[in-house]
């Protein structure tokens, strides 16, 4: 893991640092006014982790270089934050704020991945065994019912406007035309078109990896996977979706549950965007923020849970 990790890391530092003398933007604001200063910030990164790495390369995995390890993850992951709002643009048929962005966010996550496996590169020792699958801790399944819960005044709304219904001052027509506008794609329109947002069905598999982290049918899979039924799921499976999922929307929730009690009590001017007044923009940011959030945070505690539920015990 230490020689994957450095390589990465040489190829990441490389990425930021011709990014950084060619101009290339990795931070989005709206323009094209050049590099934004995030590209040195990448180098760094690159950089340090090469250093970490080499370092773990030559003198094992020593407790300070650990600590290197999982600072080095922390920023690679504050990197690639918003990776999953890409993917799910793209998803949809809508382009992405820029390409160097998007690749600069996937290296990041990789490397994150990689330097988090060799933190862990040796709590493994030979005897070990896995665990009975098992249910998490009540309090853990009442925050995952918190996540479920949140969903739902979302849900109702997109639901309302895909049956061609009004909320927040906006017709189910009005809203079609908007996606349309904003490049959404065929699928997306297609499914608008016949009352099912597309967005809708992503939070409900967003619900489906929450209670499978929290109850043991997520650490084996079921008997209609054929060849696969019985066999234990492996922990990366349903850890890698949602510590992508838990570090973008938690952050992005709290963030913006703050950003609008600011518009709420006056501060912050809520800009009206696509819809007839600044207090429906208003409405409907607090509805998708706060299932964000809520969610978001759910997903932390529950992979927490899944991760301690699920190592291997020593022989």
């Amino acid at each position: 893991m230490g020689w994957a990790t450095m390589l990465w890391a040489v190829a990441y530092a490389a990425f930021g640092l011709v990014c950084a003398l060619s101009g290339t933007p990795l931070l989005h604001d709206g323009g094209d006014s050049g590099a934004s200063g995030l590209e040195w910030a990448v180098v760094a990164v690159g950089v340090m982790a090469t250093l970490v790495s080499g370092a773990v390369v030559r003198y094992g995995l020593r407790p300070e270089l650990r600590v290197l390890l999982w600072v080095t993850c922390g920023l690679a992951g504050i990197t690639a934050f918003s990776l999953l709002m890409d993917v799910v643009t793209l998803m949809f048929g809508q382009g992405v704020d820029g390409r160097a962005s998007a690749a600069n966010k996937v290296l990041a996550a990789v490397g994150a991945v990689l330097l988090a496996a060799t933190a862990r590169s040796d709590r493994l020792p030979a005897g070990t065994a896995l665990r009975t699958p098992s249910s998490a801790p009540k309090l853990v399944q009442l925050a995952a019912w918190a996540g479920t819960l949140a969903f739902v005044p979302y849900a109702a709304m997109k639901l309302i406007w895909a049956s061609g219904g009004t909320f927040a001052g906006m017709a189910g027509e009005e809203m079609l035309a908007v996606s349309e506008r904003n490049g959404a794609s065929g699928i997306f329109l297609a499914l608008e078109s016949w009352g099912l947002d597309p967005t809708v069905l992503l939070a409900t598999l967003g619900v489906f990896l929450l209670w499978g982290l929290v109850r043991p049918w997520g650490q084996v899979f079921p008997r209609w996977t054929l060849f696969l039924r019985g066999r234990r799921v492996p922990r990366w499976l349903p850890l890698a979706p949602a510590l992508l999922g838990a570090a973008t929307l938690a952050l992005y929730g709290v963030v913006g549950v703050g950003y609008l009690a600011l518009a709420t009590v006056g501060p912050v001017t809520m800009r009206r965007g696509d819809f007839h007044s600044s207090g429906d923009a208003l409405l409907v940011a607090w509805i998708g923020i706060v299932a964000f959030a809520v969610y978001g945070i759910a997903l932390t505690i529950a992979a927490r849970s899944y991760w301690l539920r699920t190592r291997p015990n020593a022989g």
